[in-house]
């Protein structure tokens, strides 16, 4: 076998399982990052508490933890369902929204300069990783007007 041929192997086995390893690679992320906060050892719960602090104190925390860990977990296995496409990325957006607050409101938790960012800050931005992830999971998904040439789409 040439350069060539290796080459076009090596891309259309890229090509074939990138989705899949995308879609695993979500779901260990998420479920993980969720089963730590439920077991109490996770490393962003003071980062998560600071937030809390200043924008839902009318919540009880141990009752928001806990949802917002069972909802990681619940994202983590929808990427795992491909006909759950749809629904698992508008949760993930919602949730990137959540985890980029700190940037904003937590300035001193997470920067340390100018487009510096502490260690928290570098684990809430290489939540772009994440969700260029879950672009390439949506990009594979038929159209609506694709799957349903000549009727109404349902939703």
């Amino acid at each position: 076998m040439n350069i060539d041929e290796g080459d076009q192997k090596l891309i259309t086995w890229f090509g074939r399982n990138a989705v899949p390893l995308a879609r695993g690679v979500l779901f260990v992320i998420f479920f993980w990052f969720g089963v730590l906060k439920i077991l109490g050892v996770s490393p962003a719960t003071s980062l998560v508490l600071a937030l809390y602090d200043r924008t839902i104190p009318f919540i009880p925390f141990d009752i928001f933890y806990v949802s917002f860990a069972l909802f990681e977990m619940l994202i983590g296995i929808l990427f795992l369902i491909p006909k759950a496409t749809r629904l698992v990325v508008a949760l993930l957006f919602v949730h990137m929204l959540t985890t980029f607050l700190p940037l904003v409101l937590l300035p001193k938790e997470t920067w340390q300069g100018v487009l510096a960012p502490t260690l928290e800050g570098q684990y809430i931005l290489k939540n772009l990783a994440l969700i260029a992830l879950a672009i390439i999971i949506a990009a594979d998904i038929d159209p609506f007007a694709r799957r349903h040439i000549g009727r109404a789409p349902r939703l």
